[in-house]
């Protein structure tokens, strides 16, 4: 990694994580509006599975000293794409990003060598004011491949839970119950596997990652069409510093898609987060899904916010 005169890199400790949060903090803030993590978010990050801090990450001080920069490498399951990012303080260290791209991109490779991959597919998120570093991405080897939209609605003055459609009834997920859990994961997997880079996880790889998913079990739900499972909503912690509840994932099995079991479920779930005095709720939809399931979201109030482009790439494995 080649930067500038006076500044250094070095990997990152659990010593660094209020340094580490204030560089992702300055980030966020010209990214999308508002800081978007927290002190635990990082301690996870850099204590994640498959995540080596003294191998994965970097850290970059300026010539004052100040830490203004951060590399990560996310794939918390250890199969499949990786997921990059590298945050920067916009205002003082905007020209090193390029240089700390390139190195994340040289660990990949390693990464996939270790792994016995020829290649590694990797992905990158920039957002709408992001325009250098979206440019960055391209000159990288990166391609868009799709957008994701964020919608939301507020909660204040929410009408009441709608009749539910004939036959279908929505009750909370069962968190103690294997058997639950596993009905669950079924719907889920089955529902996403007509979406086009959909990546599997069988039960046991799905349940020890969930951890990192945030697990408010009372805002997980499963609905059912005449006592059969039909469809399962999952709520994710990743909006509370927002006051907000956040749907991370909708599956409604394709036979009984189009009948008002995603409603039904999405109603629950805004009137359990209304109920413990969230002020919104909010999801992220690809716009490449095939389901089209913005339609589903606008008719229960959700109204598009912000969209965020995923770029990707293939990464050779080191020595290929």
């Amino acid at each position: 990694m080649t930067l500038p005169a006076g500044w250094t890199a070095r990997r990152p400790t659990l010593d660094d994580v209020s340094a580490i949060l204030a560089v992702v903090h300055a980030a966020d803030t010209f990214a999308i509006g508002y800081p978007d993590f927290d002190a635990e978010d990082v301690r996870s990050f850099l204590t994640a599975p498959f995540f080596d801090p003294a191998h994965d990450s970097w850290l970059v001080s300026d010539p004052d000293g100040r830490i203004v920069g951060w590399t990560l490498i996310d794939n918390p399951t250890g199969v499949g794409r990786e997921f990059l990012d590298v945050y920067v303080d916009p205002e003082r260290a905007a020209p090193v990003r390029a240089a700390l791209l390139a190195r994340v991109l040289d660990r990949v490779a390693e990464r996939a060598a270790e792994r016995g991959l020829p290649a590694l597919t990797v992905r990158a998120a920039a957002f709408a004011p992001e325009a250098r570093w979206a440019e960055e991405l391209v000159e990288s080897g990166f391609t868009r491949v799709k957008r994701y939209v964020r919608m939301a609605r507020p909660l204040a003055d929410l009408p009441a839970e709608p009749p539910l459609p004939p036959g279908v009834t929505v009750r909370t997920l069962r968190a103690d119950d294997e058997a639950d859990l596993r009905e669950f994961h079924r719907i889920y997997d089955t529902a996403f596997r007509d979406t086009p880079d959909y990546e599997p996880l069988d039960f046991d790889r799905w349940r020890e990652a969930l951890p990192s998913y945030g697990k408010v079990w009372d805002e997980w739900f499963l609905a059912e069409v005449d006592g059969v499972p039909a469809g399962a909503l999952q709520s994710s912690d990743q909006d509370l510093g927002q006051d907000a509840g956040w749907v991370r994932t909708l599956s409604v099995l394709p036979a009984y898609r189009r009948r008002g079991v995603g409603a039904a479920l999405l109603w629950r779930a805004f009137t359990v987060y209304a109920a413990k005095g969230r002020t919104s709720a909010g999801l992220g939809v690809d716009l490449t899904n095939p389901t089209s399931p913005a339609t589903l979201y606008r008719s229960v109030g959700l109204q598009e916010q912000r969209w965020t482009d995923m770029y990707e790439r293939s990464v050779p494995a080191a020595g290929v």
